[in-house]
């Protein structure tokens, strides 16, 4: 080093609660369009969920953005579920944002992240990305909670939350999603019995249902003659381990393609002091290198 330079500017840790600060501050968290968003259109969100685990928002697609949606995905629904649970007629398609674009816009729709910048930390990550089509006969999925997964004790704050979007009309006889209102309150112990109350999520073509990741749901049996298209996009806290590794799922070229909220959401971004942080750097430093 050049005597004659001034050395640079070290962060100088002397506590644990200097390491609870932000050590990336060159990449802060992404400002997402939450502020679009009516606040007392959110407090209403905010108000449904904690009192149900669950809001449903309609026609916040257009008829023809479903059709686009459904042209889009139909090449890709080719594998079956891999076991029951996930339905044997049951078509599923994942890593959408490796694949296509058109999933972009419901991936970061303001309504959603305005409920999700306020349920958790900044830099929150996307968990799962997926198209299920669920066909005639499939039988109704196994009640669960979709972060049942980290082993936390309940009662507590969800650790993920979900959407469904229906790109199919959502009814009472072709699978619609069915949950258990208020089950997002229940203990470690407690589970669905015959006595709890089951709502399917009947919803038009271009709503989105949201949904805690602490509600008991689960996929509902298809007893008509057509097929139901829907769309799920998940999301956990910036410190956990989402169930699709995006990170490596996802090449560099896609990740320079998508929205700067997207992006972070691959974990392209800092929790902080520095959890995600690639060769001591900020993972987006990897975008500015040759693939």
């Amino acid at each position: 080093m050049d005597p004659a330079q001034p050395p640079t500017p070290v962060d100088v840790i002397t506590s644990l609660d200097d390491l609870r600060g932000d050590l990336a501050r060159r990449h802060p968290a992404t400002a997402t369009a939450s502020d679009a968003v009516d606040p007392a259109v959110i407090a209403a969100d905010l108000s449904a969920l904690a009192r149900d685990g669950y809001v449903i928002w309609e026609n916040l697609l257009t008829l023809d953005e479903c059709e686009r949606l459904r042209s889009a995905l139909a090449p890709l629904l080719e594998r079956t579920g891999r076991n029951t649970f996930e339905g044997q007629r049951t078509r599923r398609a994942y890593n959408l944002l490796e694949k296509t674009r058109v999933c972009d816009a419901l991936v970061e729709h303001p309504r959603v992240l305005a409920v999700l910048d306020r349920l958790f930390l900044p830099n929150y990550l996307l968990s799962q990305l997926q198209a299920i089509e669920i066909h005639p006969g499939e039988q109704a999925q196994m009640l669960h909670h979709d972060d049942g997964f980290y082993p936390v004790p309940r009662p507590r704050p969800p650790l993920s939350a979900a959407t469904m979007w229906a790109i199919d009309t959502f009814t009472d006889t072709n699978g619609a999603t069915v949950v258990l209102p208020g089950s997002h309150r229940w203990d470690s112990e407690r589970g669905p019995t015959g006595a709890d109350t089951r709502t399917a999520i009947r919803m038009p073509a271009g709503s989105c249902a949201f949904y805690l990741g602490t509600l008991w749901h689960g996929g509902g049996a298809n007893r008509s003659t057509g097929a139901r298209l829907g769309v799920t996009v998940q999301y956990c806290e910036p410190w956990l381990r989402p169930q699709e590794a995006y990170t490596l799922a996802t090449g560099r070229d896609t990740v320079r393609a998508v929205s700067e909220n997207i992006r972070r959401m691959l974990g392209y971004s800092i929790h902080p002091p520095f959890m995600g942080a690639v060769d001591g750097m900020h993972p987006k430093r990897l975008l500015d290198r040759p693939v």
